[in-house]
């Protein structure tokens, strides 16, 4: 008995055949088009011998430096663009009048502590240029939503978020859970962020390097907002004047996201920002 020699097409074939018997739909679709395009890549590029083993050993490197504060496959999803397309996928209706989203980031930790309105969120004492970012959250009609929830994170003046400093910054510093007011108005009192790299001592780092790329972020503060019957929003408020806007490192900023930081005659910098949520099911992009 003799075999024909195996075609690049009839491997793809056979390998996408053999997940046909999975039972959840869903995981099957995912996972034969993962195969496909995969294959297709490898086809296209014509992958060597010595590239695919570069690649194994690039993802063997991502999960040894994987751990509980730091997650080096976010950040490889982050500076592919991965992450925000995902984020354009499930979180963008053009037609919406809702606050655009950006990703969450690598740096979210939950379980923040829960603060006044106008409270600071400032525990740590880094040099960092006062601020103050207010605004007030509201429906796509313009009315405003009382007892909204905002968690808020950012990194001090220094660069680093707090679960990065463990030991020296303490680790709710910069951190804190906010709700509006009777007339859907939220104050916080913090530090004016500043650019900052992500981690680049592993192996995207490494990455971002071999391909001519800078590692920074524009200066800006995360924002999860939240509220019964509407979809919740996870964004940033981009400083105007930062650097890397236009080449922000995970593909992150969008324009009407950017805002100003005003010198107050209090001496604080005044940053106003509106939060606009859409109501559950009406968003044709809604989780």
């Amino acid at each position: 008995m003799t075999m024909d020699k195996m075609a690049e097409d009839d491997l793809t074939d056979q390998a996408v055949s053999r997940l046909g018997a999975t039972p959840d739909p869903r995981l099957r679709e995912v996972m034969c088009a993962l195969v496909r395009h995969l294959h297709s890549f490898a086809k296209q590029v014509r992958l060597t011998d010595r590239e695919w083993l570069a690649g194994i050993r690039f993802l063997t490197a991502a999960g040894h430096i994987t751990d509980d504060t730091r997650q080096e496959f976010i950040l490889l999803s982050d500076t592919l663009g991965l992450s925000s397309l995902v984020d354009l996928i499930n979180h963008s209706d053009v037609e919406s009048l809702a606050t655009e989203p950006t990703i969450l980031g690598p740096f979210y930790v939950p379980g923040s502590p829960d603060r006044d309105f106008g409270a600071s969120m400032v525990e740590y004492d880094d040099g960092g240029r006062p601020a103050l970012l207010k605004g007030t959250v509201r429906d796509e009609n313009g009315q405003p939503i009382p007892g909204a929830r905002l968690d808020v994170w950012q990194n001090a003046a220094t660069g680093f978020y707090a679960v990065q400093q463990p030991g020296l910054q303490p680790p709710t510093n910069l951190r804190g859970v906010y709700r509006t007011d009777e007339h859907g108005r939220y104050e916080i009192r913090t530090v004016r962020p500043v650019p900052y790299p992500i981690p680049a001592d592993g192996p995207v780092g490494r990455l971002l390097a071999d391909t001519g790329r800078h590692p920074w972020r524009a200066a800006h503060i995360h924002a999860r907002v939240s509220a019964p019957g509407f979809e919740p929003l996870t964004t940033h408020v981009f400083d105007r004047d930062s650097q890397y806007l236009d080449s922000d490192s995970v593909f992150g900023v969008k324009e009407s996201l950017i805002r100003d930081f005003v010198p107050g005659e209090d001496g604080v910098l005044h940053c106003e920002s509106d939060f606009v949520l859409c109501r559950t099911g009406q968003s044709a992009a809604s989780v």
